[in-house]
């Protein structure tokens, strides 16, 4: 895995996890960063729309996955950890959380958007791993709590261009630490983690279900001890934290 992947920059697009998809699917494939200045089509899951404002990382990162399906199912984990570890580079004393499974946010504001989406061709499995990053200021219209790093830094001066080489680096190590297995994502994931053993709502299939945050399964689902008792594994869902407004 080289450690010099090219970057394509644009000064706006669509969104960089767009361009990335149709890289993938030109034929002529290269692993590779895709970065912007803006978006004007930016989104995060289920297809909701994420603000571009300039300053703000918007970069995406297109790769093949020789692991197949079980290496790629391990990288929102992986992404959400190296956009934790990039935070803490320049702000050091804050208190960077990840909400399962892989928001990260500070003080229960959020701080960046991953949306990781996956494809197939005679090749193998390709991956888009797409990472916004609020850098110099909070998007106009975020819709929920959100901060942004200049925050988190005072008196520091920050550039862009310097945070998303941090990330470039933290994101290559990470994704080399999730080919070598789970167990040590899972890890690093749980001492970050945000509402651990407290309570939390998961709408999983749009059916709210309450109950604690005990732990994380083997393979990354979220797992809740409900109030009769029994446990539940949660695969897919919104979390949120039982109190928070």
């Amino acid at each position: 895995m080289s450690l010099a992947w090219p970057v394509h920059s644009f000064g706006t697009i669509d969104s960089t996890n767009t361009e990335a998809r149709r890289r993938a699917q030109s034929g002529a494939f290269e692993d590779c960063w895709i970065l912007a200045d803006e978006q004007t089509a930016g989104r995060g899951r289920l297809q909701r729309s994420w603000a571009s404002p300039k300053g703000n990382i918007f970069t995406t990162a297109l790769f093949r996955e020789a692991g197949g399906i079980q290496v790629a199912a391990r990288v929102p984990f992986a992404a959400a950890l190296a956009v934790s570890d990039t935070a803490l580079e320049f702000a050091p004393d804050a208190d960077v959380r990840l909400k399962w499974p892989n928001d990260v946010r500070v003080n229960k504001a959020k701080l960046s958007g991953i949306l990781i989406e996956t494809g197939q061709d005679t090749q193998g499995l390709w991956v888009v791993a797409g990472m916004g990053v609020n850098v110099a200021e909070v998007p106009p219209g975020a819709g929920q709590a959100a901060v942004c790093l200049a925050d988190l830094a005072p008196g520091k001066v920050l550039d862009h261009i310097d945070v998303f080489g941090a990330l470039t680096r933290h994101f290559m190590t990470r994704l080399a630490q999730a080919r070598e297995g789970f167990a040590s994502i899972r890890t690093d994931w749980l001492k970050r983690a945000e509402g651990l053993g407290g309570m939390v709502r998961v709408s999983p299939g749009g059916v709210p279900i309450e109950g604690i945050f005990e732990d994380m399964a083997p393979d990354g689902g979220l797992i809740l001890r409900l109030p009769d008792g029994s446990q539940q594994t949660i695969r897919a869902g919104d979390v949120h934290l039982i109190g928070e407004v």
